[in-house]
């Protein structure tokens, strides 16, 4: 099929299913699209058994997607620039001691719980994957996915500060998260150790540089909307940043993902306190919450159909149930010590733990990650582990943390009532 019938396929897919979520589920759009592409996998499979070669057909159709490309070198430049372009700079600001431990501390620390109670768990339960894929798996499964959070928190209605706490963590933290696991892979696909040098040069250059190329973009982008006079102009400059600076990044082999969240925050605190019209703020934001809706339809519509390309099998499947609570007790631990180590500078309200261990949710970001892995035995492992760990932190994690924030009296109707 060619590339405009695919893309048309996938659209009139997104189009469709949105709606069933919207009037038949009752679900966000976001999950209620991805639940009913994995049922509609699901069917395809199963009748697969009865019509011969209907699940390889329509598995081979969707494979021409190459999803790992997809996502990080294309839909992440447009859904990080505008979940950044929404963030409160006053609100992060605030919480920039947390969001810088969570973001670089954290995750390093999860990354090397996830490996280590994951291997111990598998070799007691006769599952063994050995230590570089543990160790790989932690370091994608890690950070928390902005896409899947910044959906999350829209709809849920957190308060300020845990949202800029959330937000800016999962920002920020894809960065740090991208860097870990591609410098293990060139490590272990070289046979060289990893060494605490190497790394933290890599952050410096990776992630420093890409923050600051994101910085000095959005500073340039700023001084050129002033001397735009049309919101039409104005939105094509946002949209000339966000391709193009994601690409230059790409190109300077920079961390791409910062250099979106960097270039996304400058130039919304900036646009929203121009000398320009309201008028022109409100179509250029209204521009980029419709490019967001619409690219995350879609993006959810895909991992859903990925399940027709998932390498499944029952030890698979096992050991991605075990990972699940592995992959939360991980983010326990990661968040108390990285909380514990900014006490002074900021002192974490009751149930901001257990909030942001149960809303740092994984989403198409970790699978994209899985799925850049070499072919072979532990490819196929990771990637089936990485897919179940993910379908549970979107679907159990995500439909259930508004219910948590009202229980632990986050939520704004549970605010509203404790007030006097």
């Amino acid at each position: 099929m060619a590339v405009f019938g695919l893309l048309s396929t996938l659209v009139c897919l997104a189009a469709a299913f949105s709606l069933l979520s919207r009037r038949l589920l009752r679900l966000p759009a976001t999950v209620g699209v991805m639940l009913l592409s994995l049922a509609t996998s699901t069917l395809i499979a199963v009748a697969g058994r009865w019509v011969p070669g209907l699940h390889t057909q329509v598995a081979a159709l969707f494979t021409h997607i190459d999803f790992s490309s997809v996502v990080l070198h294309g839909m992440l430049a447009f859904l990080l620039f505008a979940g950044a372009l929404k963030l409160n700079l006053e609100d992060l600001s605030r919480q920039k001691a947390p969001v810088a431990a969570l973001s670089v501390f954290g995750t390093l620390l999860s990354t090397v719980f996830v490996a280590a109670l994951l291997l111990v768990i598998l070799e007691v339960t006769g599952l063994r994957m050995g230590f570089v894929p543990c160790l790989l798996f932690g370091a994608l499964i890690s950070p928390t996915d902005p896409i899947a959070v910044l959906e999350m928190l829209h709809r849920v209605g957190a308060p300020p500060s845990l949202e800029a706490q959330l937000t800016g963590e999962s920002l920020f933290n894809d960065g740090v998260g991208a860097v870990v696991f591609l410098t293990l892979l060139e490590s272990f696909s070289t046979g060289t150790r990893p060494t605490l040098a190497s790394f933290t040069w890599l952050l410096l250059i990776k992630a420093g540089g890409g923050t600051a190329l994101g910085l000095v973009l959005g500073f340039l982008a700023c001084r050129l909307l002033r001397m735009a006079d049309s919101y039409r102009v104005e939105a094509l400059l946002t949209l000339a940043l966000a391709m193009g600076g994601y690409a230059l990044a790409d190109v300077l082999g920079l961390s791409a993902p910062l250099e979106a969240v960097a270039a996304g925050i400058v130039v919304g605190a900036r646009v929203r306190s121009l000398a320009t019209s309201p008028d022109a703020r409100e179509h250029v934001e209204s521009f980029w919450e419709l490019i967001d809706d619409i690219l995350n339809v879609i993006l959810f519509l895909l991992l859903g159909l990925e399940l027709l390309a998932m390498p499944w099998n029952p030890h698979y499947i096992y050991a991605g149930l075990l990972a699940i609570p592995v992959v939360l007790a991980a983010r326990w631990l990661s968040v108390v010590v990285s909380l514990l180590l900014v006490r002074k500078l900021h002192k974490p309200v009751r149930g901001a733990i257990t909030m942001l261990t149960w809303g740092g949710l994984r989403g198409a970001l970790a699978v994209a990650l899985a799925l850049s892995l070499t072919p072979g035995r532990a490819h196929d492992r990771v990637i089936a582990i990485t897919y179940i760990v993910v379908i549970f932190s979107i679907v159990v994690q995500g439909l259930t943390t508004d219910k948590l924030l009202h229980k632990l009296g986050f939520s704004a109707r549970a605010r509203a009532v404790a007030q006097p």
